[in-house]
């Protein structure tokens, strides 16, 4: 589409919908930006406007919006096409003499982790790099900083609005329930995260039974899985403790060729080795070697929040995995731990079901303490499958809720013990994301350990 002198909405006025406002402007559109909060539209770039949300500007030619607003919204429903920031990213990436490489990154968890270890990778290889897209760099932005090899985390949200993106390799790591509040249904949810699978090369993490079906499924000519046990041919793996790839490498003994110990990756575990496997394999597309493979590898450390072990208290561990919002990357947070864990859980669950998570796990935990909107199905769960775990609720009233929670939790821990913050939800119930809750839970005991005992 020639943007040059068209009428462009931009619906939302946070860090991609500025992006995107400022892309179209310096490519000659006339946008006008909006946003359910008109305090929002302050400080917009120059050439944009702002206007409203009840109404599109005469002769608008395309709305760009934010990831937030769903397939339903009244916006779709104008006869106007609608797509999000990171579809217009590809749009000028592909108008560009030399269009960068997009290496996609999708998954109900993990998407974070592998997109920084598979920018460690392509940096180390000294590739012209960078991580953007839901990571918090605006993908819009990383086209238009001339960037080479992107390594483009993008959520369901961001598929579902960027219809023609076709990677040149893209990987989904897992596909369990969450978001089913937007996509309506976990095959529409599927579909949004099969999207990533489109290009020349589709990589999935065939120990999930869903990522697994949608690799077979998917139109590539190259599939590649990636797994915890040993690999077959076409895919990388796991063999004595090593990271092997049977896929872009057999080695010289035709068994594949090693990457790095899986005891050098960090987050260590399952679900940090199966992420820098499909990071690995992504890097292995585009032609990227094994020595730079295991140097970038070994380089990378994960972000705050995630699974950050914050201090020992009275003989009891405390971990911050704020960015488990969900039930699935709670169970591997849960999983990850050794001993008895008193769990902190709770926030906005967005449809999904925890009966699952909490019979997994029931038999390890010492006590859980519940925060949050959608406490009333975390505690029916608990009643259900763990009739016996001692649980503490917060309710409105305490002297905030991660405080509140922490002390609570150090009432039920023992020494030994774990007391875990991976709430299996969402944050803005009480807070304004992930972090601002893993920040609160870190201040919550560190004000534990000045109290004397």
């Amino acid at each position: 589409m020639d943007l040059r002198g068209a009428v462009v909405v931009v619906a939302g006025a946070g860090v991609s919908g500025l992006a995107a406002a400022r892309a179209l402007v310096g490519i000659g559109a006339r946008v006008t930006v909006t946003d359910s909060v008109p305090s929002r539209l302050v400080d917009l770039p120059d050439g944009a406007v702002a206007g409203s949300e009840d109404a599109l500007p005469p002769g608008t030619a395309l709305v760009v919006t934010g990831p937030g607003r769903r397939p339903d919204h009244p916006i779709t429903r104008l006869g106007v096409p609608v797509v999000g920031e990171t579809e217009l990213a590809w749009w000028l990436g592909a108008a560009r003499p030399e269009p960068p490489a997009w290496l996609v990154v999708t998954g109900t968890n993990g998407k974070t982790t592998t997109t920084g270890m598979l920018e460690a990778v392509l940096r180390a290889a000294g590739l012209d790099a960078v991580a953007c897209g839901n990571i918090g760099y605006p993908a819009v932005d990383a086209v238009l900083a001339g960037h080479r090899v992107l390594a483009v985390e993008l959520s369901s949200f961001q598929l579902h609005w960027s219809p023609s993106i076709v990677p040149a390799a893209g990987v989904v790591l897992n596909v369990a329930e969450d978001h089913l509040d937007w996509h309506g249904s976990m095959d529409a949810y599927a579909a949004a995260k099969a999207r990533a699978l489109l290009g020349p090369v589709a990589v999935a993490g065939v120990d999930d039974d869903r990522a697994a079906a949608l690799l077979a499924a998917a139109p590539a000519p190259r599939k590649v899985g990636v797994t915890l046990r040993e690999p077959r041919a076409g895919e990388l793996g796991v063999v004595d403790g090593v990271l092997v790839d049977r896929s872009f490498g057999e080695g010289a003994s035709g068994h594949g060729t090693a990457l790095l110990p899986a005891a050098d990756v960090e987050p260590g575990g399952p679900p940090g080795v199966t992420d820098a496997l499909a990071a690995a394999a992504l890097a292995r597309a585009h032609g990227v070697g094994p020595e730079a493979v295991r140097a970038g590898l070994a380089g990378f450390r994960p972000g705050r929040h995630r699974a950050e072990r914050v201090a020992e208290v009275g003989g009891v561990g405390y971990v911050d995995d704020s960015k488990a919002t969900n039930p699935h990357a709670a169970s591997a947070s849960l999983a990850a731990v050794p001993g008895r864990v008193v769990w902190i859980a709770g926030g906005l669950l967005k449809g999904a079901s925890v009966d699952d998570l909490v019979a997994r796990h029931a038999g390890r935990l010492r006590g859980v303490v519940v925060i949050g909107t959608d406490r009333s199905e975390i505690l029916g769960a608990l009643a259900r499958h763990a009739p016996e775990v001692p649980v503490s609720e917060v309710v409105a009233g305490d002297d905030g809720p991660m405080s509140s929670a922490v002390r609570r939790a150090a009432a039920l821990a023992e020494p030994g013990d774990v007391v875990l913050l991976a709430p299996a939800a969402a944050s803005m119930d009480q807070f304004r994301d992930y972090a601002a809750r893993g920040e609160a839970f870190a201040a919550a005991v560190a004000a534990l350990a000045e109290v004397p005992a």
